[in-house]
């Protein structure tokens, strides 16, 4: 009798994130189950395995491979091939190979439940160890050097296993088993604490912080993605000093919070948001703040109605917030630098920054420093969310995400597209996936573009992945337009606009081919006529698009200076609803400054003075006449303000005007500004003026995308740019298009700022590779 005849053997590649989230031993217990020999292994492109047993259970197990999987695995493909039978008893995880990369890297994960309840049992040997991890959670992307995912390739290299930890990491049926950043107190990373008076305390380190941030102390505190800096977000005058180090002085700090029995107290919490919470990401979630709740420190989040909530991720944060209310967690850096994660340049946060001629020209920033020994290999900023009619909306996307891909249409070309000036993030593709990079932040800082060439570096090095198109945008002094020309070399090289770019980047995510209207609205993006766009309505697709309509242009009187300075625009708007002679007639007490009239005649003479139709440049104008946003000191202040100003009981809406020229509709909003005023000399309260402004501008969309449905018969709309961050506008928009039988999208897995404009770079790439229009 042939034993052999009902035997069956297998090969079988996994592509995806499989590697850092517990899937070899996953992959060894069912093989287990099924009485199933052979093996597993990481490799650089995946997890491969060999299988070999009966027919029914070689079938039960590729069955259940994929449905079964671990929760924080993604499987994109799995190819299987039947071998010829090899015999052998027995199923091994076997040692990870190299080669051609094609695997993915797991994002960082907060702390899973048994590695908090570890922490918190003063019978385990993990009780208090502020670094404890397992498969299902702790860091990935922020420490691993080179793929494939093993501990030699990651920086707990330093660390070797101790007897009892090795025991777990061999066991396939530990949590641990294999689990490369697997430590305890006797064998792994330690805390170390040292302030800026005495150099290295002595004494436990935890406590010393602790007694530190209680005594009112700012406390550097090294996290996953690099440092925090931490104080008593109760303690209003630690805040605020915390404020004038950072030259931070309006914009909201992020807090901790222990738990969302504890969110509760300070903030509404809808079942969207506190899923974002407490999930394995973490992220950062914006919330309303209650009127009648627990309150933090003014300082934190000064004249704002919303507070940015965390909850602890690490087990550090953990064992830190015990005995506070609320922390405040803010990225160790100086206003627009990135965030520190290397300890040498942490330990100079306690000392001032002296200028070129030795003289202090900035405070120290820390009082204290709660480092550790575990290397950080990569920064990673915390990713910033908020939801939208339970839709969740990335203002940020981060730690917990990056360096997951997203999906693009595969065109054969790897494209390398580097993003915006601002928020910036680059886009490398390989097949159908899209990398898109962690947050890395407004490029014009020199210590911000160092580091986005380095994680350019990094990941075409990481993914294997060497452009063969490189996309910028077409702003001419972009610092990324300058590295595309000087850093690239003779590769070919796409030019993408702007608002284009986000508009792609939402046909791309929701897998849109066919025509749509665009609503881009944000602040300022270059245009093909020179001009500074940002009000725009597109119709088309990702290849391409025309400008269907767009506001009226107005002067942007001093440049980039008149966004700082929103009161400029109020005065440009007033010039062109009003004219020269009755400018000053018109603006409320107060508005103008000084050298208005030398800026009026600069604007006449369009001297430094660019054209824009920036959506945002018009809520600047609106809420500097309303009185609530005349100077700013963060970008997008004004309009915050003016949103949270809105009176909801309020009824009304400020109306606009369409004309045609050349073809193209204008956006006339005189009409408007010449309404407001009227509202403001009755004394209409800001609330109704708010109230009214947002209002008019969600009907006039509608208005556009009726009238655009009627020329085209479109009925898809996409929206995109930093002004639908505005929760009222967007909710508002979506709901009123939604009643008119529109297909309404936005960003959802991408940034709906400039975060997302690389990712929506790569996909205009894509699609003219392939209409064989490049």
């Amino acid at each position: 009798m042939n034993t052999q005849s009902n035997r069956e053997r297998y090969s079988v590649e996994i592509h995806g994130i499989v590697q850092g989230v517990g899937f070899r031993p996953y992959v060894y217990g069912l093989a287990l189950r099924h009485n199933i020999s052979g093996w597993v292994l990481n490799s650089a492109i995946g997890v491969l395995i060999e299988i070999e047993g009966k027919a029914e259970h070689c079938a039960a197990f590729l069955r259940d491979l994929q449905p079964q999987a671990p929760r924080l695995a993604r499987v994109d493909d799995i190819i299987v091939k039947p071998i010829a039978l090899k015999g052998g008893r027995g199923f091994a995880i076997r040692r990870s190979r190299g080669g051609e990369k094609r695997t993915l890297i797991s994002p960082d994960i907060g702390i899973c439940a048994a590695c908090l309840a570890d922490i918190r049992d003063p019978q385990n040997r993990r009780y208090c160890y502020p670094f404890t991890n397992c498969t299902n959670c702790g860091p990935r992307f922020t420490i691993i050097r080179d793929l494939p995912y093993d501990r030699a390739l990651t920086t707990m290299a330093d660390f070797p296993l101790c007897d009892s930890c090795r025991e777990e990491y061999l066991d396939p049926k530990n949590r641990r088993f294999h689990a490369q950043p697997n430590a305890c107190a006797d064998c792994g990373p330690r805390l170390i604490y040292a302030d800026w008076k005495d150099g290295e305390g002595q004494g436990r380190p935890l406590e010393l912080a602790r007694r530190q941030i209680a005594t009112g102390g700012i406390v550097a505190v090294k996290g996953i993605g690099g440092y925090h800096l931490v104080c008593d977000a109760k303690n209003e005058q630690a805040c605020a000093e915390l404020r004038r180090r950072k030259y931070r002085w309006d914009k909201p700090f992020a807090v901790m919070l222990p738990d969302s029995a504890a969110v509760r107290r300070y903030c509404c919490l809808s079942g969207a948001e506190e899923e974002l919470l407490t999930s394995q990401r973490r992220p950062i979630v914006i919330l309303e703040q209650l009127v009648d709740g627990e309150k933090v420190a003014d300082a934190v989040s000064p004249g704002n109605q919303t507070l940015g909530v965390m909850l602890p991720y690490t087990p550090l944060h953990y064992l830190l917030i015990e005995g506070f209310e609320a922390l405040v967690m803010t990225s160790a850096n100086y206003a627009d630098e990135p965030i520190i994660y290397e300890d040498e340049a942490a330990a100079a946060l306690l000392h001032s920054r002296s200028d070129a001629a030795g003289v202090d020209a900035l405070p120290r920033l820390a009082d204290a420093l709660l480092s550790h020994n575990r290397a950080i290999y990569r920064r990673c900023d915390d990713s910033v969310m908020l939801c939208v009619a339970e839709n969740p909306l990335f203002i940020r996307r981060s730690r917990g995400w990056a360096p997951q891909p997203l999906q693009i249409n595969d065109c054969g070309r790897n494209i390398l597209a580097l993003g915006g000036e601002q928020k910036n993030t680059f886009c490398l593709t390989r097949g159908n996936e899209a990398f898109l990079s962690q947050h890395i932040g407004d490029l014009d800082n020199p210590a911000i573009y160092t580091v986005f060439k380095q994680e350019i570096d990094f990941y075409t090095k990481m993914f294997d992945s060497e452009p063969q198109l490189i996309v910028h945008d077409l702003h001419p002094q972009y610092l990324s337009t300058l590295y595309a020309a000087t850093e690239i070399g003779s590769l070919p090289k796409l030019v993408v606009q702007h608002h284009q770019a986000h508009f792609a980047s939402v046909l791309a995510e929701h897998h849109l081919s066919g025509p749509a209207i665009g609503l881009i609205f944000d602040g300022t993006g270059y245009g093909e006529d020179g001009c500074l766009w940002g009000g725009e309505v597109l119709v088309g697709d990702s290849a391409g698009s025309r400008r269907a309509a767009h506001l009226l242009y107005t002067p942007l009187p001093g440049g980039e200076r008149a966004i700082d300075e929103p009161w400029r625009m109020a005065m440009s708007c007033l010039f062109a609803a009003y004219g020269e002679e009755e400018l000053e007639l018109q603006a409320p007490a107060g508005l103008l400054g000084s050298d208005w009239r030398l800026l009026l005649q600069a604007m006449n003479a369009g001297v430094n003075a660019p054209l824009t139709s920036g959506m945002g440049r018009l809520f600047d104008a609106v809420a500097a006449l309303a009185g609530i946003g005349r100077y700013v000191n963060y970008e997008g202040q004004a309009a915050v303000m003016l949103e949270q100003a809105i009176d909801v009981t309020a009824t009304g809406a400020y109306h606009m005007e369409l004309s045609e020229q050349n073809g193209v509709s204008l956006i006339d909003w005189r009409p408007l500004i010449r309404e407001l005023m009227t509202d403001l000399r009755r004394g209409a309260a800001i609330g109704e003026i708010a109230a009214r402004f947002h209002r008019g501008l969600a009907a006039f969309c509608a208005e556009m995308c009726l009238r655009l449905r009627g020329d085209s018969g479109l009925n898809t709309v996409a929206l995109s740019g930093g002004c639908w961050q505005n929760r009222f506008l967007l909710d508002a928009c979506r709901k009123t298009l939604t009643e008119l039988g529109f297909q309404v999208y936005f960003n959802s897995q991408t940034p709906i700022n400039d975060g997302g404009i690389a990712y929506g770079q790569a996909a205009v790439a894509a699609a003219k590779v392939q209409k064989g229009e490049i």
